[in-house]
């Protein structure tokens, strides 16, 4: 992660020639309560939140364009 001196948190660094791609799929909403344990700054149209519910751990990705926002997840 890149870290940008004008903002709180880190910003997505460019993928390694080595990453994974994920899959996204709409959020699964069965559990109560989710801990955002660490996230990416909001400056940014996306934002990519680390979550634990249940358990398990995933990823939550918002994209926020044009006053609307989508919200994926990967799977847990």
């Amino acid at each position: 992660m890149v870290v940008n001196v004008e903002c709180l948190s880190p910003h997505v660094a460019m993928p390694r020639a080595d990453h994974m791609r994920l899959v996204w799929r709409a959020p699964f909403r069965s559990e109560d309560r989710v801990r955002v344990v660490t996230w990416t700054c909001d400056c940014r149209a996306t934002v990519y939140e680390l979550c634990h519910a249940a358990g398990k751990a995933f990823i939550r990705r918002t994209h926020r364009l044009h006053g609307e926002s989508e919200v994926r997840e990967t799977y847990r």
